[in-house]
């Protein structure tokens, strides 16, 4: 993956009407990056997906793809292919008449586009069905098809809007890790827009979190998911316990901060911007919260009383009650030693870690947010 920007996206807002669709969106993708923009249905996406395609037109702003402007370029001018939702597979053509379909106004002769078609179903393992129509394929060979028919045309950049989001579970978990295979055997430049954050986790280099219109946060899958800037990213990005604090002191970026049951903590500011006095919100992942079994014991540990559970095969997901919180935790806790057997009411014990705990930005510092991010 190149340090140079394949695409840069500068200042680009886009208006229907009085509704503004995107806001002020600046962002920078890498070459060979595979790069993810998540969100909820609405928050400006897809637009932002469709505009680097060139299928919508920003109502102000830049986006310049290998350095040069895509601003008046049409579609079928730019280094870009786009794989839809839907796929758009022809049913009555074969798979390499699919394929070859968008070669024919390139006009490279016979042998040449047999041999782009031929290379393209070997890199999605589609060789074997050439010859087999649209409307004989899986959903799973329905996907590789569209996908072959991007990469026949050697884009500087694939586009990919909700490409899995039609597969049964089992399926879409198969072909993320092809994507990805894939993406890394052509080296070239992916931008998935997709409202699954396990996904997006799974495939991306980086992500962008984007609410109302707006970039949240810009970070990688791990940053993203342990250090969340917001209350709302955090939210959307899987499970998160909250509880609020009071900041007794601020050195630096550090806080501290006094909280119930859980002690004081320290904390890095983050794009909270917590002063002493001020009341602020914290977070930990349920994973981060362990239960001690008889003979265990911790550091740091408080009593609770399980309230409720999920089974979920290797994991159970239970709910404790902890005197002097406002609302009960979330834990998730693997099966190994008979999470799954505790009954409802039990009495437990659990362990946590002071470093899990961060400091959130309340959904309204959203700009202050951006402009970290």
């Amino acid at each position: 993956m190149s340090d140079m920007p394949m695409i840069t996206i500068s200042g680009v807002n886009k208006f229907y009407g009085i509704y503004k669709a995107l806001t002020d969106v600046t962002l920078d993708i890498a070459s060979g990056e595979f790069f993810s923009l998540l969100g909820p249905s609405g928050c400006g996406k897809t637009t932002l997906l469709r505009s680097i395609a060139g299928f919508e037109t920003p109502s102000s702003g830049d986006i310049r793809i290998d350095g040069q402007s895509m601003i008046g370029v049409p579609p079928n001018r730019r280094p870009t292919n786009m794989v839809f939702q839907s796929y758009a597979i022809f049913p009555h053509l074969n798979v390499e008449e699919n394929v070859s379909y968008g070669l024919k106004r390139l006009k490279l002769g016979a042998v040449e586009e047999h041999r782009r078609v031929g290379d393209a179903l070997d890199q999605v393992r589609l060789g074997h069905l050439g010859k087999r129509r649209g409307h004989e394929l899986s959903g799973g060979q329905r996907q590789r098809v569209a996908l072959a028919r991007s990469l026949v045309l050697r884009p500087k950049v694939l586009l990919l809007d909700e490409p899995l989001s039609a597969l049964d579970k089992k399926l879409r978990e198969e072909m993320q890790s092809e994507l990805r295979a894939l993406q890394k055997a052509v080296g070239i430049t992916f931008v998935l827009v997709t409202h699954d954050q396990y996904e997006a986790l799974a495939l991306s280099d980086r992500i962008a979190v984007m609410f109302g219109g707006r970039i949240t946060q810009v970070a990688t899958p791990k940053e993203l998911y342990q250090h969340p800037l917001s209350r709302m990213t955090a939210d959307f990005l899987g499970g998160m316990n909250f509880l609020s604090g009071k900041v007794a002191e601020k050195v630096g970026d550090i806080l501290s901060v006094e909280t119930e049951r859980f002690g004081q903590l320290r904390l890095a500011a983050a794009a909270c911007g917590g002063r002493p006095g001020d009341r602020i919100t914290l977070g930990i992942r349920p994973e981060r919260l362990r239960l001690l079994w008889d003979g265990e014991h911790a550091d740091h540990e408080l009593q609770g009383r399980v309230m409720d559970r999920a089974y979920f095969g290797e994991t159970t997901h239970l709910s404790v009650r902890v005197d002097g919180l406002e609302r009960p935790l979330s834990m998730i806790e693997t099966n190994t030693y008979g999470a799954d057997d505790l009954p409802i009411g039990a009495s437990i014990r659990l362990a946590y870690d002071p470093e899990a705990f961060v400091a959130l930005a309340d959904d309204e510092a959203e700009d202050r947010i951006r402009k970290i991010g």
